[in-house]
């Protein structure tokens, strides 16, 4: 063996490799340099291959995460209350619709005597009517809960805890007219601004005026009409960016809803409460449906 041979046996770099004759050593590294690129070349072929899965996974993710977010959202009509037995517009049926998970709890808002906003539906708070009473009057009743009637101020601080559940607040018309609603709508943006709930805070109103004060104030509010007098090109030229009609409206004006679509503005119907229109609704890619039956909506998004 030569000094050469006997230094590579040595210095442990091929081990195995017996004496060779001339030639004979450039023949074994060069089959062993073509047995290295095939290797670069086989593992290059499984990075693009894991590349190439990666890839389709990553697609099939946004695709699944774009329909889960388009799908139709649940919106609890008062708060949940019917199946729960809550107070319609309690704290407590708020509560509820953020256990239930849903994206959105509906709740109406109107101006006392002495200029507080509280809420609830009807015009009167069990018996005592709402715009010409102060706000201690209202405190003589209860709900049947032992909630007394809620302020604008403690609800949304209430659903400000909830995270994930938007506020859909629904400006009620003052029967002591426009002005009066004007001033409920000034003084309920006024109130999400200093609660600071902009983000999570929609709003809702049959009167067009309220709805273009709103606009007015608060620019960047989604804000959808609620009278289902006008179509949608007419509201969004006013420039509000949604809808929110009786389920019948789009029934009697097919087009309307892909037709406020195509403007780019959102679209919900109330108060939906049978398996049969939320499927219906559902199967037009409404944006949200607002319902009485949430548990059951719930149920038919799912299917």
């Amino acid at each position: 063996m030569s000094s050469w041979q006997n230094g590579m046996v040595k210095n442990k770099l091929h081990l195995t490799i017996p004496t060779y004759k001339s030639g004979t050593l450039d023949l074994v590294m060069q089959e062993k340099s073509t047995t290295f690129f095939i290797c670069i070349r086989s593992a290059f072929k499984v990075i693009h291959m894991k590349k190439h899965i990666f890839t389709c996974l990553t697609l099939a993710m946004v695709i699944s995460s774009t329909v889960l977010f388009a799908q139709t959202k649940a919106i609890a009509h008062r708060g949940v209350w019917k199946n729960s037995h809550l107070p319609q517009n309690s704290i407590a049926s708020l509560k509820a619709a953020h256990q239930l998970k849903l994206f959105g709890s509906e709740f109406d808002v109107h101006l006392t005597k002495d200029n507080i906003l509280v809420v609830n539906h009807d015009n009167d708070f069990y018996g005592i009517d709402i715009a010409t009473a102060t706000y201690q009057e209202l405190l003589a009743k209860k709900h049947p809960n032992g909630e007394s009637i809620p302020t604008l101020e403690e609800y949304i601080t209430a659903g400000k805890k909830l995270k994930g559940l938007r506020l859909i607040l629904e400006l009620k018309t003052n029967k002591l007219g426009v002005e009066r609603t004007l001033e409920a709508a000034t003084k309920a943006v006024e109130m999400v601004k200093a609660l600071k709930a902009e983000k999570i805070t929609d709003y809702i109103a049959f009167s067009f005026e309220a709805c273009q004060k709103i606009h007015e104030l608060a620019p960047k509010a989604n804000i959808q009409y609620l009278n289902g007098d006008k179509s949608p090109a007419d509201v969004h030229a006013a420039g509000i960016n949604g809808l929110d009609y009786h389920y019948s409206v789009f029934k009697k004006n097919a087009s309307w809803l892909q037709d406020a679509h195509k403007l780019g503005m959102k679209v919900n119907a109330w108060t939906v409460n049978t398996a049969e229109e939320m499927h219906n609704l559902i199967g037009q890619k409404i944006d949200f449906i607002t319902t009485d039956e949430p548990e059951l909506l719930l149920q038919e998004l799912k299917k």
